[in-house]
């Protein structure tokens, strides 16, 4: 399997004990590969995913993005405009 693209996006967990809130990001991967796309729980193949979208949230490229599935909408908060993982996925979809 080849890496096509790969795409940060983050995580936030959030702890709440009596005292405190405390946000923990993580940082993980949206991998596209000849035949899937994966994230951190995830593997989607790549037959089942229909579509990928962007929105801007903020400024400096941060956002969501979605993946259109056969099993539903899935977003990713990314802090970096995603157009060129997107862009990818379109032109070896279109192959």
């Amino acid at each position: 399997m080849e890496i096509l693209a790969e795409q940060e996006y983050i995580k936030i967990e959030r702890k709440v004990n009596s005292l405190e809130q405390v946000d923990i990001e993580h940082k993980r991967f949206l991998s596209l590969y000849t035949d899937k796309i994966t994230s951190y729980h995830r593997e989607f193949p790549i037959q089942e995913v229909l579509d990928m979208s962007y929105r801007q949230i903020g400024g400096e490229g941060a956002g969501l993005l979605y993946l259109h599935t056969t099993r539903g909408v899935y977003s990713y908060t990314v802090k970096s405009n995603p157009m060129q993982f997107v862009n990818v996925f379109k032109q070896y979809v279109k192959k």
